[in-house]
Protein backbone atom coordinates (compact mmCIF):
# COMPACT_ATOMS: atom_id res chain seq x y z
CA UNK A 1 0.00 0.00 0.00
CA UNK A 2 1.38 3.42 -1.01
CA UNK A 3 1.43 5.94 1.85
CA UNK A 4 3.36 8.59 -0.09
CA UNK A 5 2.06 12.14 -0.05
CA UNK A 6 0.69 11.69 -3.55
CA UNK A 7 -0.98 8.33 -2.81
CA UNK A 8 -4.69 7.62 -2.35
CA UNK A 9 -4.22 5.81 1.03
CA UNK A 10 -2.65 8.91 2.59
CA UNK A 11 -5.51 11.07 1.29
CA UNK A 12 -8.12 8.59 2.54
CA UNK A 13 -6.53 8.45 6.00
CA UNK A 14 -6.39 12.26 6.21
CA UNK A 15 -10.06 12.53 5.24
CA UNK A 16 -11.00 9.84 7.77
CA UNK A 17 -9.15 11.64 10.57
CA UNK A 18 -10.78 14.95 9.59
CA UNK A 19 -14.24 13.34 9.67
CA UNK A 20 -13.53 11.74 13.06
CA UNK A 21 -12.37 15.05 14.53
CA UNK A 22 -15.47 16.81 13.21
CA UNK A 23 -17.70 14.09 14.67
CA UNK A 24 -15.94 14.39 18.03
CA UNK A 25 -16.43 18.15 17.95
CA UNK A 26 -20.17 17.81 17.39
CA UNK A 27 -20.40 15.31 20.26
CA UNK A 28 -18.29 17.30 22.72
CA UNK A 29 -19.41 20.83 21.90
CA UNK A 30 -22.43 20.90 24.34
CA UNK A 31 -20.09 19.92 27.18
CA UNK A 32 -17.83 22.85 26.37
CA UNK A 33 -20.58 25.44 26.11
CA UNK A 34 -20.05 26.92 29.55
CA UNK A 35 -17.94 29.84 30.68
CA UNK A 36 -14.52 29.66 32.22
CA UNK A 37 -10.98 28.92 31.16
CA UNK A 38 -11.37 25.18 30.56
CA UNK A 39 -14.45 25.38 28.26
CA UNK A 40 -12.89 28.24 26.26
CA UNK A 41 -9.61 26.36 25.83
CA UNK A 42 -11.56 23.23 24.89
CA UNK A 43 -13.53 25.03 22.17
CA UNK A 44 -10.37 26.65 20.86
CA UNK A 45 -8.63 23.28 20.77
CA UNK A 46 -11.49 21.66 18.88
CA UNK A 47 -11.54 24.48 16.31
CA UNK A 48 -7.78 24.20 15.85
CA UNK A 49 -8.03 20.42 15.41
CA UNK A 50 -10.78 20.80 12.79
CA UNK A 51 -8.74 23.41 10.91
CA UNK A 52 -5.57 21.33 10.90
CA UNK A 53 -7.15 18.01 9.92
CA UNK A 54 -9.49 19.47 7.29
CA UNK A 55 -6.67 21.64 5.91
CA UNK A 56 -4.32 18.66 5.70
CA UNK A 57 -6.90 16.62 3.82
CA UNK A 58 -7.51 19.53 1.42
CA UNK A 59 -3.79 20.06 0.77
CA UNK A 60 -3.29 16.35 0.13
CA UNK A 61 -6.22 16.39 -2.31
CA UNK A 62 -4.74 19.36 -4.20
CA UNK A 63 -1.32 17.70 -4.28
CA UNK A 64 -2.86 14.43 -5.49
CA UNK A 65 -4.47 16.30 -8.39
CA UNK A 66 -1.53 18.53 -9.36
CA UNK A 67 1.39 16.33 -8.28
CA UNK A 68 3.54 19.04 -6.69
CA UNK A 69 5.31 16.41 -4.54
CA UNK A 70 5.51 12.71 -5.26
CA UNK A 71 6.57 11.57 -1.79
CA UNK A 72 7.20 12.78 1.75
CA UNK A 73 10.91 12.68 0.95
CA UNK A 74 10.34 15.02 -1.99
CA UNK A 75 8.45 17.47 0.22
CA UNK A 76 11.09 17.50 2.94
CA UNK A 77 14.10 17.63 0.61
CA UNK A 78 12.90 20.19 -1.97
CA UNK A 79 14.96 23.02 -0.50
CA UNK A 80 18.16 21.24 0.31
CA UNK A 81 20.75 19.27 -1.58
CA UNK A 82 21.22 15.70 -0.50
CA UNK A 83 24.80 14.98 0.49
CA UNK A 84 26.78 13.00 -2.04
CA UNK A 85 27.68 9.65 -0.48
CA UNK A 86 31.24 8.48 -0.23
CA UNK A 87 32.29 6.67 -3.36
CA UNK A 88 29.79 8.48 -5.60
CA UNK A 89 30.81 8.34 -9.25
CA UNK A 90 32.42 11.58 -10.39
CA UNK A 91 34.85 10.20 -12.92
CA UNK A 92 35.54 11.13 -16.52
CA UNK A 93 36.56 14.30 -18.33
CA UNK A 94 33.82 16.27 -16.57
CA UNK A 95 34.92 15.10 -13.12
CA UNK A 96 32.76 16.64 -10.40
CA UNK A 97 30.14 17.94 -12.87
CA UNK A 98 27.83 14.91 -12.60
CA UNK A 99 27.71 13.08 -9.31
CA UNK A 100 25.75 9.83 -9.27
CA UNK A 101 24.14 9.47 -5.84
CA UNK A 102 22.76 6.01 -6.53
CA UNK A 103 20.21 4.18 -8.63
CA UNK A 104 16.45 4.28 -8.27
CA UNK A 105 14.80 0.89 -8.18
CA UNK A 106 11.83 0.57 -10.48
CA UNK A 107 9.73 -2.08 -12.12
CA UNK A 108 8.00 -2.07 -15.48
CA UNK A 109 6.40 -4.69 -17.69
CA UNK A 110 7.12 -7.39 -15.14
CA UNK A 111 10.85 -6.77 -14.86
CA UNK A 112 13.28 -5.01 -12.52
CA UNK A 113 16.40 -5.93 -14.50
CA UNK A 114 18.28 -2.81 -15.77
CA UNK A 115 19.51 -4.87 -18.70
CA UNK A 116 15.87 -5.31 -19.76
CA UNK A 117 14.15 -2.05 -18.77
CA UNK A 118 17.07 0.33 -18.39
CA UNK A 119 18.64 2.08 -15.41
CA UNK A 120 17.55 5.23 -13.55
CA UNK A 121 20.41 7.05 -11.83
CA UNK A 122 19.89 9.73 -9.19
CA UNK A 123 22.30 12.54 -10.00
CA UNK A 124 23.47 15.96 -8.92
CA UNK A 125 24.64 18.17 -11.77
CA UNK A 126 27.03 20.95 -10.82
CA UNK A 127 27.52 23.83 -13.20
CA UNK A 128 31.01 25.17 -13.88
CA UNK A 129 29.85 28.42 -15.52
CA UNK A 130 26.73 29.19 -13.54
CA UNK A 131 27.89 27.92 -10.17
CA UNK A 132 24.45 26.33 -9.74
CA UNK A 133 23.60 22.71 -9.10
CA UNK A 134 20.48 20.69 -9.64
CA UNK A 135 19.26 17.26 -8.64
CA UNK A 136 17.41 14.89 -10.89
CA UNK A 137 17.40 11.51 -12.57
CA UNK A 138 18.98 10.18 -15.73
CA UNK A 139 17.18 7.34 -17.49
CA UNK A 140 19.53 5.13 -19.49
CA UNK A 141 17.59 2.80 -21.83
CA UNK A 142 18.65 -0.84 -22.03
CA UNK A 143 20.14 -0.22 -25.48
CA UNK A 144 22.49 2.34 -23.92
CA UNK A 145 23.36 -0.04 -21.09
CA UNK A 146 24.47 -2.65 -23.64
CA UNK A 147 26.14 -0.21 -26.09
CA UNK A 148 29.87 0.24 -26.48
CA UNK A 149 31.42 3.57 -25.51
CA UNK A 150 31.65 4.57 -29.17
CA UNK A 151 28.00 3.83 -29.88
CA UNK A 152 26.68 5.80 -26.92
CA UNK A 153 27.30 9.08 -28.72
CA UNK A 154 24.55 8.07 -31.17
CA UNK A 155 21.77 8.33 -28.56
CA UNK A 156 19.57 11.43 -28.63
CA UNK A 157 19.06 13.22 -25.31
CA UNK A 158 15.85 14.73 -23.92
CA UNK A 159 15.82 17.11 -20.98
CA UNK A 160 12.39 16.86 -19.32
CA UNK A 161 11.43 19.61 -16.86
CA UNK A 162 8.61 19.59 -14.33
CA UNK A 163 6.66 22.65 -13.26
CA UNK A 164 7.00 24.79 -10.12
CA UNK A 165 6.84 23.85 -7.32
CA UNK A 166 7.65 20.24 -8.00
CA UNK A 167 10.33 17.59 -7.80
CA UNK A 168 11.97 15.36 -10.41
CA UNK A 169 10.20 12.35 -8.91
CA UNK A 170 6.84 13.36 -10.39
CA UNK A 171 8.29 12.90 -13.87
CA UNK A 172 8.66 9.22 -13.04
CA UNK A 173 5.73 8.65 -10.69
CA UNK A 174 3.06 10.83 -12.34
CA UNK A 175 4.13 11.45 -15.94
CA UNK A 176 6.03 8.14 -16.31
CA UNK A 177 8.67 9.32 -18.75
CA UNK A 178 10.95 6.23 -18.52
CA UNK A 179 8.00 3.85 -18.72
CA UNK A 180 6.51 5.60 -21.76
CA UNK A 181 9.88 5.79 -23.50
CA UNK A 182 10.48 2.08 -23.01
CA UNK A 183 7.00 1.20 -24.30
CA UNK A 184 7.41 3.44 -27.36
CA UNK A 185 10.77 1.89 -28.23
CA UNK A 186 9.41 -1.64 -27.87
CA UNK A 187 6.44 -0.73 -30.11
CA UNK A 188 8.77 0.70 -32.75
CA UNK A 189 7.39 4.26 -32.41
CA UNK A 190 10.57 5.83 -31.05
CA UNK A 191 14.31 5.39 -31.02
CA UNK A 192 16.00 4.76 -27.66
CA UNK A 193 16.91 8.05 -25.97
CA UNK A 194 18.62 9.14 -22.77
CA UNK A 195 16.26 11.15 -20.56
CA UNK A 196 17.45 13.79 -18.09
CA UNK A 197 14.61 14.41 -15.61
CA UNK A 198 14.81 17.61 -13.58
CA UNK A 199 12.90 20.52 -12.12
CA UNK A 200 13.57 24.09 -13.32
CA UNK A 201 14.20 25.06 -9.68
CA UNK A 202 18.00 25.25 -9.52
CA UNK A 203 18.13 28.09 -6.98
CA UNK A 204 15.53 26.90 -4.45
CA UNK A 205 13.21 28.19 -3.19
CA UNK A 206 13.30 30.82 -5.94
CA UNK A 207 11.40 30.26 -9.18
CA UNK A 208 13.96 31.57 -11.68
CA UNK A 209 11.96 30.46 -14.75
CA UNK A 210 15.23 29.55 -16.50
CA UNK A 211 16.32 33.21 -16.62
CA UNK A 212 19.87 34.50 -16.23
CA UNK A 213 19.05 36.92 -13.40
CA UNK A 214 21.27 40.05 -13.36
CA UNK A 215 23.46 39.70 -10.30
CA UNK A 216 21.64 36.48 -9.40
CA UNK A 217 21.21 32.83 -10.40
CA UNK A 218 22.23 32.09 -13.98
CA UNK A 219 19.55 29.49 -14.65
CA UNK A 220 19.54 29.73 -18.45
CA UNK A 221 23.31 29.23 -18.50
CA UNK A 222 22.94 26.18 -16.26
CA UNK A 223 20.47 24.43 -18.57
CA UNK A 224 21.90 25.61 -21.91
CA UNK A 225 25.61 25.20 -21.15
CA UNK A 226 26.49 23.51 -17.87
CA UNK A 227 24.01 20.64 -17.86
CA UNK A 228 24.64 19.66 -21.46
CA UNK A 229 28.42 19.73 -21.08
CA UNK A 230 28.33 17.75 -17.84
CA UNK A 231 25.88 15.09 -19.01
CA UNK A 232 27.56 14.69 -22.41
CA UNK A 233 30.99 14.26 -20.84
CA UNK A 234 29.90 11.89 -18.10
CA UNK A 235 27.74 9.61 -20.24
CA UNK A 236 29.70 9.77 -23.50
CA UNK A 237 26.90 11.51 -25.41
CA UNK A 238 27.17 13.88 -28.36
CA UNK A 239 27.07 17.60 -27.56
CA UNK A 240 25.66 18.60 -30.96
CA UNK A 241 22.43 20.57 -30.51
CA UNK A 242 20.79 18.45 -33.22
CA UNK A 243 20.82 15.55 -30.78
CA UNK A 244 19.32 17.47 -27.83
CA UNK A 245 15.68 18.28 -27.16
CA UNK A 246 13.88 19.80 -24.19
CA UNK A 247 10.29 19.48 -23.02
CA UNK A 248 8.25 20.30 -19.96
CA UNK A 249 4.91 21.11 -18.42
CA UNK A 250 3.73 24.47 -17.10
CA UNK A 251 6.81 26.56 -16.16
CA UNK A 252 8.95 23.70 -17.46
CA UNK A 253 7.23 24.12 -20.81
CA UNK A 254 8.03 27.84 -20.87
CA UNK A 255 11.64 26.97 -20.11
CA UNK A 256 11.69 24.44 -22.95
CA UNK A 257 10.42 26.90 -25.57
CA UNK A 258 12.68 29.67 -24.31
CA UNK A 259 15.80 27.50 -24.31
CA UNK A 260 15.18 26.49 -27.93
CA UNK A 261 14.41 30.04 -29.11
CA UNK A 262 17.23 31.72 -27.19
CA UNK A 263 19.90 29.02 -27.42
CA UNK A 264 19.30 27.03 -30.63
CA UNK A 265 22.96 26.00 -30.51
CA UNK A 266 22.03 24.01 -27.40
CA UNK A 267 18.55 22.60 -28.13
CA UNK A 268 17.20 22.21 -31.64
CA UNK A 269 13.67 21.09 -30.67
CA UNK A 270 11.27 21.74 -27.78
CA UNK A 271 7.85 20.58 -26.62
CA UNK A 272 5.71 22.49 -24.11
CA UNK A 273 2.60 21.27 -22.30
CA UNK A 274 0.31 24.01 -20.94
CA UNK A 275 3.13 26.51 -21.02
CA UNK A 276 2.87 30.19 -20.16
CA UNK A 277 4.53 32.27 -22.87
CA UNK A 278 6.15 34.95 -20.72
CA UNK A 279 8.03 35.05 -17.44
CA UNK A 280 5.93 36.29 -14.54
CA UNK A 281 6.88 38.27 -11.47
CA UNK A 282 5.53 37.17 -8.11
CA UNK A 283 6.68 36.37 -4.58
CA UNK A 284 8.43 33.20 -5.79
CA UNK A 285 10.35 34.84 -8.65
CA UNK A 286 11.31 38.22 -7.29
CA UNK A 287 12.78 40.67 -9.82
CA UNK A 288 14.19 38.48 -12.59
CA UNK A 289 15.31 41.34 -14.83
CA UNK A 290 17.10 43.79 -12.56
CA UNK A 291 14.51 46.46 -13.29
CA UNK A 292 15.28 46.28 -17.03
CA UNK A 293 11.96 46.39 -18.91
CA UNK A 294 13.70 45.56 -22.18
CA UNK A 295 15.18 42.40 -20.71
CA UNK A 296 11.76 41.36 -19.48
CA UNK A 297 10.28 42.01 -22.90
CA UNK A 298 12.83 39.73 -24.53
CA UNK A 299 11.75 36.93 -22.17
CA UNK A 300 8.22 37.21 -23.61
CA UNK A 301 8.11 34.44 -26.22
CA UNK A 302 5.31 36.01 -28.29
CA UNK A 303 7.24 39.28 -28.43
CA UNK A 304 10.38 37.43 -29.53
CA UNK A 305 8.56 35.62 -32.33
CA UNK A 306 7.01 38.86 -33.61
CA UNK A 307 10.05 41.11 -33.32
CA UNK A 308 13.25 39.07 -33.63
CA UNK A 309 14.61 36.65 -36.25
CA UNK A 310 13.47 33.10 -35.58
CA UNK A 311 16.04 30.30 -35.35
CA UNK A 312 15.82 26.95 -37.18
CA UNK A 313 14.09 25.05 -34.38
CA UNK A 314 11.04 22.79 -34.16
CA UNK A 315 8.49 23.73 -31.49
CA UNK A 316 5.51 21.73 -30.26
CA UNK A 317 2.87 23.23 -27.98
CA UNK A 318 0.01 21.39 -26.28
CA UNK A 319 -3.21 22.80 -24.87
CA UNK A 320 -6.95 22.13 -24.52
CA UNK A 321 -9.89 23.94 -26.10
CA UNK A 322 -11.82 23.72 -22.86
CA UNK A 323 -10.33 23.91 -19.38
CA UNK A 324 -6.98 25.50 -20.25
CA UNK A 325 -6.62 29.26 -19.81
CA UNK A 326 -3.48 29.37 -21.99
CA UNK A 327 -5.37 28.11 -25.04
CA UNK A 328 -5.83 31.55 -26.74
CA UNK A 329 -2.13 32.38 -26.21
CA UNK A 330 -1.22 28.96 -27.61
CA UNK A 331 -3.04 29.78 -30.84
CA UNK A 332 -1.22 33.13 -30.98
CA UNK A 333 2.10 31.36 -30.48
CA UNK A 334 1.43 28.92 -33.32
CA UNK A 335 0.38 31.74 -35.63
CA UNK A 336 3.51 33.77 -34.82
CA UNK A 337 6.03 31.07 -35.75
CA UNK A 338 7.73 31.68 -39.08
CA UNK A 339 10.41 29.91 -41.12
CA UNK A 340 13.02 28.74 -40.48
CA UNK A 341 11.27 27.85 -37.21
CA UNK A 342 8.45 25.31 -37.40
CA UNK A 343 5.40 24.92 -35.15
CA UNK A 344 3.42 21.79 -34.28
CA UNK A 345 0.60 21.30 -31.82
CA UNK A 346 -1.41 18.87 -29.72
CA UNK A 347 -4.86 20.30 -29.02
CA UNK A 348 -7.19 18.29 -26.82
CA UNK A 349 -10.96 18.84 -26.84
CA UNK A 350 -10.93 19.25 -23.06
CA UNK A 351 -8.38 19.11 -20.30
CA UNK A 352 -6.79 21.43 -17.81
CA UNK A 353 -3.64 22.60 -16.10
CA UNK A 354 -3.05 19.33 -14.27
CA UNK A 355 -1.15 16.06 -14.35
CA UNK A 356 -4.06 14.08 -15.69
CA UNK A 357 -4.05 16.20 -18.86
CA UNK A 358 -0.26 16.25 -19.20
CA UNK A 359 -0.16 12.46 -18.84
CA UNK A 360 -2.33 12.25 -21.96
CA UNK A 361 0.02 14.55 -23.89
CA UNK A 362 3.44 13.26 -22.85
CA UNK A 363 3.50 10.07 -24.98
CA UNK A 364 2.87 11.86 -28.29
CA UNK A 365 5.04 14.84 -27.36
CA UNK A 366 7.99 12.65 -26.34
CA UNK A 367 7.81 10.56 -29.50
CA UNK A 368 7.54 13.72 -31.61
CA UNK A 369 10.55 15.27 -29.89
CA UNK A 370 12.85 12.26 -30.19
CA UNK A 371 11.81 11.93 -33.84
CA UNK A 372 13.34 15.35 -34.54
CA UNK A 373 16.69 14.63 -32.95
CA UNK A 374 19.73 13.39 -34.80
CA UNK A 375 23.04 13.51 -32.92
CA UNK A 376 25.06 13.09 -36.15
Amino acid sequence: MKWDIGGAPALFLAALVAAAVFGAAVWLWPRLAGRGVRPVLGRAGIQLAITLTAGSALLLAVNSSYGFYGSWHDLLSLRREDPVPAGADASGPGAGAVLVRGTRSWRHAGSEDPAVIGRIEAVTVRGARSGLSGQGYVYLPPQYVHASAGRRAEFPVVLALSGFPSTPGVLIDRLRYPQLALDAVRAGRMRPAVLVLMTPTVAPPRDTQCVDVPGGPQAQTFFARDLRAAVSSHYGLALDARGWGVMGNSVGGYCALKLALRTPDAYRAAAALSAPYAAVRDADTGDLFGGDAGRGQREDLLWRLRNLPQPPVSLLVASSRRGEHQYPATLEFIDAVRAPARAFSIILASGGHNYETWAREVPSALEWLVGRLSPH
